[in-house]
């Protein structure tokens, strides 16, 4: 039985919910969202609330409850409260500016490295180390924060690269540490 799925995602007074066949949109301050949902699951739109029920018992169904229903309420947070992560950008030189709708990244390359951001996606700079990154889609906000970490990773002997705000990287002890025993 899924406990999460049970559960009735609660919708606030300034947020609209409407669905057609298995497509249910999310309209609210922040903009709106849209998700297509598989037909093992049934979703019920009542005044303040959306409910959802499953159509069969077996394991895939049972799954896909749950996804279903916290899928439901990401869309109603992001449209009321919105989503945001924030990195840290660590080594000497490494640095970031904004040019328009574009990221230029510095990061030890013998190249600057460019990013564009996608639309739906709002980027703010703090100083030259810190990128906030904030949208109304919860899955995007996270892809276009994990696509700008990958770009350079933390590395584990000093520290240095693109990370997550409060990531702690557990630092390996180098080759000078390792002769002394």
């Amino acid at each position: 039985m899924s406990r999460i799925g049970l559960k009735p995602v609660p919708v606030p007074s300034n947020v609209q919910v409407s669905k057609v066949d298995h497509t249910l949109t999310v309209k609210g301050p922040l903009g709106t969202l849209t998700q297509e949902f598989l037909n093992e699951v049934e979703v019920a739109v009542e005044k303040s609330v959306v409910k959802v029920s499953r159509n069969a018992d077996d394991k895939f169904s049972r799954s896909v409850h749950g996804l279903t229903r916290a899928l439901i309420n990401n869309m109603v947070i992001g449209v009321t409260q919105g989503y945001k992560k924030e990195l840290e950008i660590v080594g000497t030189g490494y640095r970031v500016a904004q040019a328009g709708d574009k990221l230029n990244f510095q990061l030890g390359f013998s190249h600057p490295v460019e990013y564009a951001v996608p639309t739906g996606i709002k980027v703010a700079i703090a100083g030259q180390n810190r990128v906030t990154i904030t949208g109304s889609d919860k899955q995007q906000v996270g892809q276009v924060a994990a696509e700008l970490r990958a770009i350079r990773p933390p590395e584990p002997y000093k520290g240095k690269g693109v990370r997550y705000a409060g990531e702690v990287i557990k630092l390996k002890p180098g080759k000078a540490a390792a002769g002394k025993k």
